[in-house]
């Protein structure tokens, strides 16, 4: 728990010095989750869908904490999206992997 405390505080950092960073906060966000921080995370993965549409693993990793948390619709629209962008970026892993999620949640 510790060393997952020390991560944290290190993402966290890596964050406050550069508010831009997609990655820092997708990590930060991933590490939360573990810890049970949902709405933490959930305004990480919202700031880079916000700040950047294109980082292809905000839409699966958000859809699954909307469905956590029982906003099934908006996890229906983001699987979408990332569903659309991904075969925008050609990304057919990750496609495949929203395809699925969108498959279980509305069926």
């Amino acid at each position: 728990m510790a060393e997952n405390s020390d991560k944290i505080k290190q993402l966290a950092g890596y964050v406050k010095q550069n508010p831009g960073d997609s990655f820092s906060k997708f990590a930060l966000a991933l590490e939360l989750m573990k810890q049970n921080s949902v709405s933490k995370a959930r305004v990480l993965f919202e700031s880079i869908l916000a700040q950047d549409p294109d980082y292809l693993g905000v839409y699966y990793h958000l859809g699954k904490l909307y469905e956590r948390i029982g906003l099934n619709g908006e996890a229906e629209t983001l699987y979408k999206q990332g569903v659309d962008l991904a075969r925008e970026q050609g990304n057919q892993r990750t496609e495949a992997e929203l395809i699925d999620a969108l498959e279980l949640l509305t069926y």
